[in-house]
């Protein structure tokens, strides 16, 4: 190839994996468990994490739901076409529909606030401790208190960081819906702990 050739053609340039789960979800098929490892490795702690958010901070049960949204993984696995969705939003849509279900059964029950537990002495690390505690379970109770969808799309967006097109695909609505769920339950949020910044421990800041 010429010189002048080479200077009009396009310089290579390597094209990023657009969903590397898939190549492990191909790999766990294929039967390598190494793949199956790496991939629970990546998704169950982010499952867990909305999960629980979702079920007002219930851990063990947000654990059950991580599970079984893996084992459904494991199934689909053989049969899975990366064409019509991606790993990570295909498992937080398992996700969340498995928690809401769980909280339509329950009738929506959340822990109270008051289940914090007491610190055993008063050195700052346990008040501190406490303090952080209490603003977790806040906002848990404030998040399970929000109506279904707007409770989805801001833990969706806020707390697991998801784009508004990532959400508007795990929740099958548009991107302007996302927009107008996060919008929302934000400000539902806001008016929920106004009154509890002091004895949260944020004071007048």
């Amino acid at each position: 190839m010429t010189e002048r050739a080479q200077a009009l053609s396009p310089p290579t340039v390597a094209v990023a994996d657009p969903d590397p789960e898939a190549a492990l979800v191909a790999r766990y098929a294929a039967g390598e468990a190494a793949a199956a490892r790496a991939l629970a490795e990546r998704l169950v702690p982010r499952l867990i994490s909305v999960a629980a958010r979702m079920l007002g901070g219930d851990r063990a049960e947000a654990e059950d739901i991580a599970q079984e949204t893996m084992l459904r993984l494991w199934r689909a696995a053989p049969a899975w076409r990366p064409a019509e969705a991606r790993v990570a939003t295909w498992a937080y849509r398992v996700a969340v529909n498995l928690a809401t279900d769980r909280l339509r059964r329950k009738g929506r029950g959340v822990a109270p606030l008051d289940a914090v537990a007491e610190p055993e002495d008063g050195r700052p690390g346990a008040l501190s401790g406490m303090v952080e505690a209490a603003r977790l379970a806040a906002l848990d109770r404030a998040l399970a208190a929000l109506p279904e969808r707007q409770r989805q799309a801001v833990v969706l967006r806020h707390i697991e960081g998801l784009s508004n097109p990532e959400i508007a695909a795990i929740l099958d609505v548009g991107v302007e819906a996302v927009e107008s769920l996060t919008a929302r339950g934000k400000r539902a949020l806001a008016q929920a702990l106004a009154g509890r910044r002091e004895d949260l421990g944020y004071g007048d800041d």
